[in-house]
């Protein structure tokens, strides 16, 4: 039987490590050193390999695999996030903030194989419409059968509740979620669900920002409950940005076919490659003639997913509340067929999916 596997030859990081796993009730393997960790690296369930010995595992020849947590061993340590990048590691955590996601994330380690997809997609500018195809994604992967969750990691968006005409709905909001809670297990059913879509959207209140490990911890356990996980994510980069570009699967890149807005999406990319194996991008066309989107993908390097037009039903529907993409004009189209691209694909779940 498989067991989560602890990499640490730090006795006082290893005895919170076993804590945790007593408080999920399961026993893990134990690697003290590189060699023992490299032969149970690619058989265990879960990988917590704290941040002592990282650098010596980031070697040529150490497969990549899902389900690697990289523990930090000092938040102020950026270089952190490129050993996690180096390793393949899907979340980067520090204790005692990450207590109750590493438990949930222990206990679930044996439904890794049910992992639903996650999809971020972030603007190249401001305005590009990256909410319009996050909304957009969610409607049309709820439409095609599967369980679907939309998360707004934006906080100065406006809340993508607005979007959904939902910003009443009774549920919990971002804010409610930075305080003593235990997040994994229950927080979609504390979430909003909008036409059975579970939304974890901000409100109009003053929290810009989140504990570290709260946005992390969400995904995960949205990524567990749902087959799409959809992540509207902003092009400023605060922690919780972070934590969501760490959890994707691929991100798209929304790109408007104007000048300036290839060049704003170029430096974007160059920000958030660090972070994500899968990056493409959607274009948005004009209303006039404007670039080719086939010269803007080899201009910035990236695969072209998919290309929507604008459409006057899509403003219309957004001033008034309603989802967009919910009739059958190129957005609809677009967003079902990228949705079933993702999911039918065979790298599901694992990073870098085949673009």
């Amino acid at each position: 039987m498989t067991r989560p596997l602890l990499v640490t030859a730090d006795e006082a990081r290893l005895d919170d490590l076993l804590r945790l796993c007593a408080a999920a009730g399961v026993e893990p393997q134990v690697a003290r050193d590189v060699a023992a960790a490299r032969r149970a690296w690619s058989g265990a369930t879960v990988v917590l390999l704290c941040d002592d010995l990282a650098a010596s595992l980031a070697l040529p020849g150490l497969p990549r695999r899902p389900g690697v947590v990289l523990v930090g061993a000092d938040l102020d340590d950026a270089s952190v996030w490129r050993r996690a990048v180096e390793l393949g590691a899907e979340h980067v955590v520090f204790l005692p903030d990450a207590d109750s996601w590493l438990v949930d994330r222990l206990a679930g380690a044996g439904e890794a194989d049910r992992l639903g997809v996650v999809v971020g997609v972030m603007g190249g500018r401001g305005g590009a419409g990256a909410t319009t195809l996050s909304v957009a994604l969610a409607v049309a992967s709820q439409r095609l059968g599967h369980r679907t969750t939309l998360c707004d990691v934006d906080p100065l968006g406006g809340g993508v509740d607005l979007v959904l005409g939902s910003e009443s709905a009774p549920g919990a909001r971002w804010p409610d979620l930075t305080g003593d809670v235990r997040v994994p297990g229950g927080v979609l059913s504390l979430a909003p669900s909008i036409d059975d879509v579970a939304m974890v959207s901000w409100d109009r209140g003053d929290v810009l920002d989140l504990p570290p490990g709260v946005c992390a911890s969400v995904l995960s356990s949205a990524r567990r409950s749902s087959d799409v996980v959809v992540v509207d994510l902003p092009r400023s980069a605060p922690w919780c940005a972070v934590e969501g570009l760490t959890a994707l699967d691929t991100l798209l890149l929304v790109v408007p076919l104007e000048v300036r807005a290839v060049a704003s999406t170029a430096r974007v990319a160059s920000a958030v490659a660090p972070y994500v194996d899968d990056l493409r991008l959607v274009v948005r066309r004009r209303s006039v003639p404007g670039l080719d989107p086939t010269f803007v993908g080899a201009t910035l390097g990236l695969p072209v997913a998919g290309v929507f037009k604008p459409e006057r039903s899509v403003v219309s529907d957004l001033d008034r509340g309603l989802p967009p993409a919910g009739g059958r004009g190129h957005l609809a189209r677009l967003a079902t067929r990228l949705v079933r691209d993702f999911v039918g694909s065979p790298a599901r779940g694992a990073a870098g999916a085949a673009a």
